[in-house]
């Protein structure tokens, strides 16, 4: 599969992404957006994630709207979209994962509808659909089913394709899951129109704390770490980069982003011509939010020089909660 490019740059924005420095630019920043079922005029604040909601499918275009038309920075050019389910039936294979009626695959036809040249790129997890709360199919002992967990991971890939998303980035962690979901796409003419974007080195990690209650994804027994990498495990987290490469992922993750500097470098180095993403997860972005209000430091400045770091690093692409803040705080500094 990695012989298969054509995904990689098929929107404008995957085309930036292949070919950007190490300065800091509006195309090198994808927002995360949390989407509930609850009601489509959701808007519900996460506490634990200051300054960030859950949105219904119809709030979540209105709250869109002014920084995709750039009014108070750079136009928004990516989003990476999170369901938050609350009507559905859990079951043990989430089997509402690719519900059309769910809230990802509603908010991805409203945000093509109504933002064509938004790159969407959507999540594929089981996590909060499934009743024990893990991120694929379990034996009756527990145990990951890895085979079982990558079709069905793949089957709902595909539909977030059918729906019209960008980009699929599948965080579960499962074993040959990116083959999978390449051979899915293919199957249905969409692998030359639809990247795959591998979380591919995912730490096991305490600052994920906010984004569980964020998704309200936690597990209900047990904890990730048989299938999260070990926060020390640098030669694992360079192994499950080589084997989601080589199954044809179209651009890599490092997740956390702030403590693997030396991770990022690395992946980097052996893949340099393969975009690079991190994902500057919920705990350090409150981590920063807290320390600023508490007087430790100025949070634009703060903020700059840790995304600056990361770019050092290696990093091509940032997803990151200070999307808003990083895209307006560009267009001022453009203007001074």
């Amino acid at each position: 599969m990695s012989n298969r490019i054509h995904s990689a740059f098929h929107h404008s924005v995957l085309r930036q992404w292949n070919s950007t420095s190490s300065k800091l630019f509006p195309e090198n920043f994808v927002y995360p957006v949390f989407v509930t079922d609850e009601s489509d005029d959701a808007r519900q604040e996460i506490a634990s994630l200051p300054g960030q909601a859950r949105f219904g499918v119809d709030a979540l275009i209105e709250y869109l709207q002014p920084l995709v038309d750039g009014e108070n920075g750079f136009p928004l050019q990516s989003v990476m979209v999170f369901g938050v389910p609350t009507k559905v039936k859990k079951d043990f294979r989430g089997i509402d994962a690719d519900n059309v009626n769910g809230p990802v695959i509603r908010s991805v036809k409203a945000l093509k509808t109504n933002f064509p040249t938004l790159l969407v790129c959507v999540d594929v997890c089981l996590c909060a659909y499934t009743e024990h709360g893990h991120c694929g199919i379990l034996y009756e002992n527990g145990t990951l089913n890895n085979e079982a967990s990558i079709e069905r991971l793949a089957q709902v890939a595909v539909s977030y394709a059918q729906a019209g998303a960008d980009v699929l980035a599948p965080s579960d962690m499962m074993d040959g899951r990116i083959r999978a979901i390449k051979d899915g796409l293919k199957s249905k003419g969409l692998d030359g129109c639809c990247a795959v974007w591998s979380y591919s080195s995912k730490f096991a990690s305490c600052f994920y704390g906010p984004f569980r209650d964020a998704a309200k994804s936690a597990p209900a027994f047990g904890d990730r770490r048989c299938y999260q990498l070990p926060p020390g495990s640098r030669g694992l987290a360079i192994k499950a980069s080589k084997r989601d490469a080589d199954e044809g992922a179209d651009m890599l993750m490092v997740k956390p982003a702030s403590c693997y500097g030396h991770i990022i470098h690395e992946i980097k180095q052996q893949h340099p011509y393969t975009p690079l993403g991190v994902y500057h997860v919920s705990g350090e972005y409150a981590t920063l939010w807290h320390a600023a209000k508490a007087g430790v430091f100025e949070l634009k400045k703060a903020v700059m020089e840790v995304f600056t770091s990361l770019r050092c690093a290696g990093a091509d692409i940032i997803i990151t909660y200070y999307t808003p803040d990083m895209l307006r705080w560009l267009r001022e500094d453009q203007n001074n």
